[in-house]
C-alpha cells in the first residue's frame, strides 16, 4: 500500500524546500539527515559538558559549606578574598582563630558573624530622654547657622553620641552639644 501524500517541507539542515513523503520527514535527504543527526549529538554533548563544568566548578565550594571549621586557604576561596586579607582579619580581632597543630583554623561561625549587621533600632543614635525643644536646634537650623554639609553633622552626630529627637519631619539636637562641638 503506498501513500500519495505529497507536503512541501523546509529542511531543518540546509533550509531548502522540498516535498516530503511522509508528515513526519524532516530533511530534504540523506546527507541532510546525517548531518542534522551529527548536529543533535554535538549539542548533547556539549550540554552534557556544561552541565558537568557546573558541577565541578560548585563542588569545593558545597564541600566547604559542609566543613564545620576552615583553613585560612579554604576561607579565602569561600570568601573570594586573599590571604593577606584573611591574615589581616584574625590579627585585628575580626575573625577568631584556633590553633590546631600548626594549622590555623576558623569556625564557620566566626565568618557568619562578620556578616550580623545590627538591628535597625541598635544603630540608631536616638536615646528615649525628652529635651525641651525650644533648648534644641533642628539640623537645617544648625546646616545654615554653622554652614557644615549635611553629611559632615550626620558622622559629627554619629561620633560623639549626641542624643536626637524626632518630632514630626523634623530632628532636634540639644545646643549646648552642638555649640561645644562647633564653636
Amino acid at each position: 500500500m503506498s501513500s500519495n501524500i505529497r507536503i512541501e517541507k523546509r529542511c531543518l539542515q540546509c533550509g531548502k524546500i522540498f516535498t516530503a513523503k511522509t508528515t513526519v520527514t524532516k530533511y530534504c535527504g540523506a546527507d541532510c539527515s546525517k548531518r542534522g543527526y551529527k548536529a543533535r549529538k554535538r549539542a548533547e554533548k556539549i550540554k552534557l559538558t556544561e552541565v558537568e563544568a557546573k558541577q565541578t566548578i560548585q563542588q569545593p565550594i558545597t564541600e566547604l559549606q559542609a566543613k564545620e571549621f576552615l583553613s585560612i586557604e579554604e576561607v579565602c576561596k569561600l570568601l573570594g578574598v586573599s590571604r593577606t586579607t584573611i591574615w589581616r582579619m584574625t590579627k585585628s580581632g575580626q575573625i577568631q582563630t584556633a590553633n590546631f597543630g600548626r594549622r590555623k583554623l576558623i569556625s564557620k561561625k566566626s565568618i557568619s558573624e562578620l556578616f550580623v549587621f545590627p538591628l535597625e533600632e541598635e544603630q540608631s543614635n536616638e536615646v528615649d530622654i525628652t529635651f525641651d525643644i525650644d533648648e534644641c536646634y533642628y539640623i537645617n537650623e544648625i546646616l545654615s547657622l554653622y554652614q557644615i554639609s549635611e553629611k559632615a553633622l550626620y558622622d559629627l552626630i554619629k561620633r560623639f553620641k549626641i542624643p536626637k529627637i524626632k518630632v514630626g519631619k523634623f530632628v532636634y539636637v540639644p545646643k549646648e552639644k552642638i555649640d561645644s562641638l562647633l564653636k
